[in-house]
């Protein structure tokens, strides 16, 4: 079983790859730029469409942790309700994965344009904004949230030894078919076996799963 395998990462190891780290920060900034230019259109009807259906902000930003630990404001497409963090808390208990991650299948909290935008992972566009900011890579582990990082375990953290990205080999594969174990499972495996080919690989899978969803939600 992948929740089993208990891969354990040499952090000096990762640091050391400076050459893939050059590289992959230099196609972050080239691609992110010209993802930004041309799919302004696209964004700009989606944020026509949050705008339409309520009078909240089009834009949703939340703390998240990246690597080795460094706090940064991540950019979404607002995909809920506005006050959907406080309503979080009557929801705990619906909860549908294990572990430090919070996943509910049909949340109240999801509006319509929101169930579209999360089904094709457009609501993570804005993303491409933290990618040229330095705090995101394109590919890479989910950012967690602080509330998350709080209930990991020492093997958990190994998570954060590299730059989270908009999107990862848990994005591009199983999604919401496997619990956070298996998520931080193929984490590590992403991790240990990062090169660029690889991460082409990981965004053209994502790219498929803008036009045949994977199960997002």
């Amino acid at each position: 079983m992948m929740a089993e395998e208990r891969i354990l990462i040499d952090h000096q190891k990762i640091k050391s790859r400076k050459g893939y780290h050059f590289i992959k920060r230099f196609f972050d900034v080239v691609l992110s730029t010209g993802g930004l230019i041309f799919l302004s259109p696209i964004m700009a009807v989606i944020a026509y469409k949050i705008k339409k259906e309520d009078d909240g902000p089009v834009f949703y930003k939340q703390i998240r942790v990246g690597k080795d630990g460094r706090r940064f404001e991540m950019y979404k497409f607002r995909s809920m309700v506005p006050n959907a963090d406080q309503l979080l808390a009557k929801l705990k208990s619906q909860n549908e994965v294990d572990g430090a991650m919070f996943k509910m299948k049909h949340d109240p909290r999801i509006t319509k344009i929101g169930h579209f935008i999360r089904e094709h992972s457009l609501d993570e566009l804005p993303q491409l904004v933290n990618v040229l900011k330095g705090d995101m890579s394109l590919v890479g582990p989910r950012p967690p949230l602080p509330s998350e990082v709080k209930q990991y375990t020492d093997y958990d953290k190994q998570r954060l030894y590299v730059m989270p990205g908009c999107t990862g080999l848990w994005q591009a594969t199983e999604r919401n078919n496997v619990g956070f174990d298996e998520m931080v499972q193929l984490d590590m495996r992403y991790i240990q076996k990062s090169s660029f080919v690889f991460d082409c690989w990981i965004i053209w899978k994502t790219i498929e799963i803008m036009f045949k969803p994977n199960g997002s939600y």
